[in-house]
């Protein structure tokens, strides 16, 4: 950690949160000003496929300062198709300039690659460096901060029963399933139903037996 980085408690005192607050007013213009950049750079799309995709994307992502644990930055697309970028308020208070200049453009970069190019691509593909590239950014896939001080995030696993076996689904896949969302076994087709109380984590693997439901 850089010398004289404030810790995690000092998010709590006063002063840090007034830095913080010019920090994250700093990473909202950033954001919309790589957005415009981006898009202003690249070829107006001909009529067809591309055209039709851009039109359909929010001009903006949402901007939100929620994330906890290790990860610097997120890119999310909810079912609605809207999208929300989502930084570390700790690791922004904690690296400043150095995340604005490198986390930012990553996260913007995820963005525009969807808006361009749609989903289906690779996270970390040629679009995504293309754009880091355009952004004047280096495209490396993850941040080199120090993180040894903060909790990763640790998921809790729920057994679900189908037809034929039992599963383990992630308390992200947990919550979705009591929001509506039904997954599917792949070998016997039906909908998995929820068995005991969750369990602590044992490993971060998808069941690869799992599908999402239709409706």
């Amino acid at each position: 950690m850089p010398s004289g980085s404030p810790a995690v408690s000092d998010l709590n005192q006063p002063a840090a949160g007034a830095h913080l607050c010019r920090l994250m007013q700093q990473a909202v213009a950033s954001t919309q000003r790589l957005i415009a950049a981006g898009l202003a750079a690249q070829p107006r799309p001909a009529s067809g496929a591309a055209a039709r995709r851009r039109a359909l994307v929010p001009p903006a992502p949402g901007i939100r300062f929620d994330l906890r644990g290790r990860s610097a930055g997120q890119f999310r697309i909810d079912s609605q198709g809207r999208c929300t970028i989502r930084y570390n308020p700790t690791l922004l208070l904690r690296y400043g300039e150095e995340f604005l200049r490198s986390t930012v453009p990553h996260e913007v970069a995820h963005y525009l690659a969807y808006r361009l190019h749609g989903r289906q691509i690779r996270p970390h593909g040629p679009e995504w460096q293309a754009l880091m590239h355009t952004l004047g950014a280096d495209p490396s896939r993850c941040h080199d901060y120090d993180v040894s001080d903060l909790h990763a995030r640790r998921l809790r696993y729920y057994t679900y029963r189908c037809g034929c076996s039992e599963h383990r689904l992630s308390s992200i896949r947990h919550n979705k399933v009591q929001a509506g969302t039904r997954y599917l076994c792949r070998r016997c087709g039906e909908t998995l139903q929820p068995g005991p109380e969750p369990e602590p984590a044992a490993h971060s693997a998808t069941d690869p037996a799992v599908t999402l439901g239709s409706g």
